[in-house]
C-alpha cells in the first residue's frame, strides 16, 4: 500500500450522511477515511481498507452515522462566562422556586460576594410586576443580580442600584431603560445593555485564568453535544486574548466564528474600527462579520412591533435613530463585511429587510437573527430579495406554550403570536435557513434543538401541545441548519462530506433523517472530530 494513500484516522459506522445529494440522504458507504485533518476516502468497509496502514487509527461505530459536523449559528461562550454566574434559575416556574433557589446560593456565599443568578423566565413571577422585591427579601444588605433569560434585562436589588448610584432619571444613547414606579424610583428592572452596564461594573470579575479555565469547558461540553463550530455573536473585549491564552497551551474543542457588535447609536465610522479586526485568526478561530442589533426583545417590552404589545410597549427601535443602522449597514456592505442583525419584532424584522433589500450594491451576505414574529409582506421580501436567516427553535418551544399562557404570547396578543418563528414558511419560500441555540439563553443541546425543530413542542415533554405545529420542519430541512445552511447563510460553502473536505464530523447512534423525533432528541453523539482530530469520545466519556 502506498504511503500517499495511508488515513490517519479510520471511522468505521453504520452509515454516512454526506449532505451532497439533493435530497440529502443516507449513502450506502459505511466509513470516512481522514488524512491530514481532511477527507480522502467515503465508502463502504471492504473499500476503506486501502487507506489503512500501520500508523492508521480505526475507530469501530457499528450503528453510528457519521454525518458533517454540527454548527451552532448563534453562541455567545465568552460573554456567557459573567451571564451564567451565580444561581442558575432556568428551571424556577414560581416565585417560591426563585425564593429556594436563592436561598440555597446565598447559603454557598462568603462576605462581600454579591448574590447572582441567571437564566430567569418572566413567567417565573407567574404574571406580577417584575422589580428586585423578591432579591431584597433574600439577600437584604447583600447587593444581588440576577439576569433575565434572554440577557437583555436583570433584576438588580436595592442596595446594588444604591451602591450603583442608579436614580431612575439616567438616560441613554440607546433604547435601554431603567424601569420606575410612579414616584419615578427605579423598581430595580433593568432593560438592555446599557441599563445592565450601570450595575455590572460593581460586581467582582472572574480571574482571567478562571475566564479561561470556564470557557474552555463550555467549549468542551459543545463538542460533547456534537458540534465542530459555532458563530459569536459577540467579540467580548476579553475575547481575541483568552483564545490566545488556550491556543498556547491547548486546542479549541470547537472552531469559533467571531464577529464583533456594532452597537446601537454608534457613529458609522465605528465601521473602520469592525474593518480592522476582519481576518484575526488563530488555530480554530477568526472573527469574521458584525452583529448589529435593531431591537431588544418581546418578553421585556423591548421589540420593535408595528402596533405596541398588549402592555402598550415595544414600540420603538434600539437605535434612537433607526436611519443610523442603515448607514452603518451601507458602510459595512460597501466593504464587503458580511453582516447578521439580531431583529425579533414585526417592525424591526421589516425595518432591516428593507434596508438589506435596498442595499446599492450586494458585496456580502445579509442574515437576520431570531425573527421571532413576521408578518406575510416581510417573509416575501425574504424570498425576493435573497435574505438570509438564523432561528433558535428552542426559544419556541421552550418559552412559548401552545395556549397562549406564557408571557411571550400574553405580550403579542393571539394574531402577532399566531404569527410566530415561522420556520416552516421561510424554507418552504427557499430561504436558506441556519440554526442555533443562542447559548446561555437556551441549552447548547444538537439533537434536542433538531428534535424540538420536528416537534415543535419540548422534545423531553411528550404531554406538551405542540406550538403552531405547520411550522415543524422536517428531519432533512432540521439537518441543512446544522450543516450546510449555516455555511450558506455567510456567503460560504461547508457542511458537507466530500473527499478533499474539512474532516469535521459528528457520528450520532441514530439516523436523525430517519429516527422518531422523540428518540432523536435522546440520541447520543458517539463522536466528534475538528480537523480529524477526535475532540469528544462518548466511550473515553464513560469511563
Amino acid at each position: 500500500m502506498s504511503t500517499a494513500t495511508t488515513a490517519d484516522l479510520v471511522i468505521l459506522g453504520g452509515r454516512v450522511i454526506t449532505m451532497t445529494g439533493e435530497p440529502p440522504a443516507p449513502e450506502e458507504t459505511s466509513g470516512v477515511a481522514v488524512a491530514d485533518g481532511r477527507v480522502t476516502g467515503i465508502d463502504g468497509r471492504e473499500s476503506l481498507e486501502r487507506f489503512i496502514g500501520e500508523t492508521t487509527t480505526v475507530i469501530e461505530l457499528p450503528g453510528g452515522v457519521i454525518m458533517p459536523g454540527f454548527v451552532d449559528s448563534h453562541i455567545h461562550p465568552v460573554l456567557g462566562l459573567d451571564l451564567t454566574r451565580g444561581a442558575d434559575l432556568s428551571g424556577c416556574r414560581t416565585l417560591d422556586d426563585i425564593r429556594a433557589r436563592l436561598a440555597a446560593e446565598l447559603d454557598t456565599l462568603r462576605d462581600g460576594d454579591w448574590l447572582l443568578g441567571w437564566g430567569l423566565d418572566p413567567n417565573a413571577f407567574e404574571g406580577r410586576e417584575i422589580t428586585g422585591r423578591v432579591l431584597d427579601e433574600i439577600a437584604g444588605d447583600r447587593p444581588a443580580f440576577i439576569r433575565m433569560f434572554d440577557a437583555h434585562a436583570a433584576v438588580a436589588s436595592a442596595r446594588a442600584l444604591e451602591l450603583a448610584g442608579v436614580d431612575g432619571g439616567e438616560r441613554f444613547t440607546d433604547g435601554s431603560r431603567v424601569v420606575t414606579d410612579a414616584a419615578g424610583r427605579p423598581t430595580g428592572y433593568l432593560l438592555e445593555m446599557q441599563a445592565l452596564g450601570l450595575v455590572l461594573p460593581l460586581i467582582p470579575e472572574l480571574t482571567f485564568e478562571q475566564k479561561a479555565d470556564e470557557l474552555y469547558e463550555v467549549l468542551a461540553r459543545m463538542a460533547r453535544a456534537g458540534f465542530t463550530s459555532g458563530q459569536v455573536q459577540d467579540l467580548a473585549p476579553d475575547a481575541i486574548e483568552l483564545l490566545q491564552h488556550l491556543e498556547r497551551t491547548r486546542e479549541l474543542p470547537i472552531r469559533l466564528r467571531m464577529s464583533p457588535w456594532f452597537e446601537p447609536g454608534t457613529a458609522v465610522e465605528e465601521v473602520d474600527r469592525l474593518a480592522a479586526l476582519q481576518g484575526r485568526r488563530g488555530r480554530r478561530w477568526v472573527v469574521e462579520g458584525v452583529k448589529l442589533m435593531i431591537d431588544g426583545t418581546v418578553d421585556n417590552g423591548t421589540a420593535w412591533l408595528h402596533e405596541p404589545d398588549c402592555f402598550g410597549e415595544s414600540t420603538a427601535s434600539l437605535w434612537l435613530e433607526p436611519e443610523q443602522y442603515r448607514e452603518a449597514l451601507t458602510e459595512l456592505d460597501r466593504r464587503g463585511i458580511p453582516t447578521t442583525t439580531h431583529a425579533i419584532g414585526d417592525a424591526g424584522i421589516d425595518f432591516v429587510a428593507r434596508a438589506i433589500a435596498r442595499l446599492p450594491h450586494r458585496n456580502a451576505t445579509h442574515r437576520i437573527e431570531h425573527i421571532e414574529t413576521m408578518t406575510d409582506d416581510t417573509l416575501e421580501l425574504f424570498r425576493s430579495a435573497g435574505i438570509m436567516a438564523s432561528m433558535q427553535p428552542t426559544h419556541c418551544t421552550l418559552f412559548t406554550k401552545a395556549d397562549g399562557s406564557d408571557n411571550w404570547s400574553i405580550r403579542l396578543g393571539e394574531e402577532r403570536a399566531g404569527r410566530g418563528f415561522r420556520t416552516a414558511d421561510l424554507v418552504r419560500a427557499g430561504v436558506p435557513l441556519a440554526l442555533g441555540s443562542d447559548w446561555p439563553v437556551a441549552p447548547c443541546d444538537a439533537v434536542g434543538i433538531l428534535a424540538d425543530a420536528v416537534l415543535r413542542r419540548p422534545h423531553d415533554d411528550p404531554a406538551a401541545t405542540p406550538v403552531r405545529p405547520d411550522q415543524a420542519l422536517d428531519a432533512v430541512d432540521a439537518l441543512r441548519g446544522f450543516t450546510t445552511h449555516p455555511y450558506t447563510t455567510v456567503g460560504q460553502r461547508g457542511g458537507v462530506l466530500e473527499v478533499g473536505a474539512v474532516a469535521d464530523l459528528t457520528v450520532l447512534d441514530v439516523d436523525p433523517l430517519t429516527v422518531d423525533a422523540d428518540e432523536l432528541g435522546r440520541a447520543r453523539v458517539l463522536l466528534t472530530l475538528v480537523d480529524g482530530l477526535v475532540v469528544a469520545d462518548a466511550a473515553v466519556e464513560a469511563h
